[in-house]
């Protein structure tokens, strides 16, 4: 059972994220949230000390809220291609009600500096639940890693989903049906080069692409 504070923080939380949909998150006030939430301002700020707070809240709580659908969704799924799209669907369901929130908040969302980026250090923590996601999939995928591989790849394929939910918040077409084919298709594509991966002949590429992994860390 919620105590009342958990049951005011949650009020405050869900008056935010309705002004955020409505009137964007810029504009948007701690002022215009307490009194969307039926409390004093300074009770506001006790439970939420800027906007920016709040937004982290609403990430750590969709992470939350996410896991048991997470293992549900992968239970069902068979093979690495079919947990892959699993995986990424679920977060594409969960945030799609504050789709236009989490518009707005990406927009600076490739600033790792950006508190609310999720490549920054105030996120590191949903982030590395998430990739733990990826190293399990990998694991139980049925599909063989290559050894020099196994350490970045989860890494690798968590940018991946990010550039599937960049698209997914710019597409306009009806019900985001263009994300759908994109995901399925790139799915197929990134298994279908992790079975080429394991081939001799694909070392000297691979060399390449952690190579490439490693820049990217560094800019990180």
């Amino acid at each position: 059972m919620a105590t009342k504070a958990e049951e005011t923080s949650l009020k405050i939380l869900e008056a935010a994220l309705a002004l955020f949909r409505q009137q964007g998150f810029e504009p948007t006030t701690m002022r215009d949230i307490a009194k969307r939430a039926s409390v004093a301002t300074g009770a506001a700020y006790y439970y939420y000390p800027s906007k920016e707070a709040l937004v982290t809240d609403f990430y750590a709580r969709a992470s939350v809220e996410m896991q048991p659908v997470i293992e549900t969704a992968l239970r069902g799924a068979r093979g690495l291609e079919a947990k892959l799209r699993e995986l990424i669907r679920v977060k594409l369901i969960h945030f799609a009600p504050n789709r236009t929130v989490l518009r707005a908040l990406l927009r600076n969302g490739v600033d790792p500096q950006y508190p609310l980026s999720p490549f920054s250090a105030q996120t590191q923590a949903i982030r590395e639940v998430d990739i733990a996601w990826f190293a399990r999939i990998l694991h139980e995928g049925g599909v063989t890693i290559p050894a020099d591989l196994k350490a970045d790849l989860p890494g690798v394929l968590w940018f991946f989903q990010m550039g599937v939910i960049f698209f997914w918040l710019l597409d306009e077409s009806p019900e985001q049906a263009r994300t759908g084919r994109l995901l399925e298709l790139a799915a197929k594509s990134v298994v279908g080069l992790l079975r080429l991966s394991s081939l001799p002949l694909m070392r000297p590429l691979r060399r390449t692409a952690l190579e490439l992994v490693g820049l990217v860390k560094e800019v990180r």
